[in-house]
């Protein structure tokens, strides 16, 4: 399980919100905690302290007055760790080289994909046509509705009809490198982890996935740790010191290498 750090963008600064309170009217959001330094200085400590695989989520639609800013600030974190940081957030077809050229590893996606409820899979091909599958993560962010996780879009105010479960992570697998899933009822609110949505996705991902949503301390870790049997790795948004929480960066950072290398022991020995 590997640490991946995150860089939240909105309205020009680099925030933790309650995943849920995202609003594109007045682009409002309920904050948590509002960073004094910019998004280049986060992706500078992350490419000091060695960490791969973060993501960069721009949280302002392309039509908000502070979208300039957010897209400016994230340009200017993948330009300092080029090739370390994936980038999303209103990403598409014709937008997506932008980004990769100005250093992303991937480019992250979910609102192109998954229009109007539904999932479409000639724009999923028109996009993998683009950046191809191997620069591809699909995010499979989702909200529960009675005993099941839907796909939200539209920085996750808008349900669609598509279930996360095992066919649809089989399927998707085949058109991208890694998933990320941000668990959205508990995003933002360091209260515990969906431990249903940890399981489920332990048990079905193949490729790459990482979650996101609810972790507050190292008990949250080791248990996700046990849930996604080791390859699921972690971000820590509201409860990491970083961004005003109780979780030290440096603790987190030493116990999931910990973690890869117990992981790596283990897959070795059973060779």
């Amino acid at each position: 399980m590997k640490f991946r750090p995150c860089i939240d963008i909105h309205n020009g600064k680099v925030k933790q919100i309650v995943g849920g309170s995202l609003k594109d009217k007045g682009d409002e959001a309920a904050e948590n905690f509002v960073a004094r330094q910019d998004a280049a200085f986060f992706a500078r400590l992350y490419k000091e302290k060695g960490l791969e695989g973060g993501h960069i989520i721009l949280l302002n639609p392309s039509e908000s007055g502070y979208y300039d800013e957010t897209k400016r600030q994230a340009l200017e974190a993948l330009r300092v760790y080029p090739g370390g940081m994936q980038a999303g957030g209103g990403i598409n077809p014709f937008n997506a080289e932008e980004f990769l050229n100005a250093g992303a590893s991937h480019v992250i996606v979910t609102s192109y994909v998954f229009k109007d409820g539904k999932l479409h899979y000639d724009r999923l091909k028109e996009l993998t046509r683009a950046v191809g599958s191997k620069r591809l993560v699909l995010d499979l962010s989702c909200r529960k509705k009675g005993e099941d996780y839907y796909i939200v879009t539209d920085r996750w105010q808008k349900y669609t009809d598509v279930k996360v479960d095992r066919n649809t992570i089989e399927e998707l697998s085949a058109y991208c490198d890694e998933f990320l899933v941000h668990a959205v009822d508990v995003e933002g609110k360091a209260e515990g982890i969906e431990e249903k949505l940890a399981a489920l996705l332990g048990e079905e991902c193949k490729i790459p996935a990482t979650y996101a949503g609810g972790v507050h301390n190292f008990q949250d870790l080791e248990k996700l740790r046990e849930l996604g049997k080791g390859k699921i790795d972690v971000t820590i948004g509201s409860a990491l010191d970083l961004f005003g929480g109780d979780m030290k960066f440096e603790e987190v950072c030493s116990l999931c290498r910990r973690f890869q290398h117990t992981e790596a022991r283990k897959e070795h020995g059973s060779k």
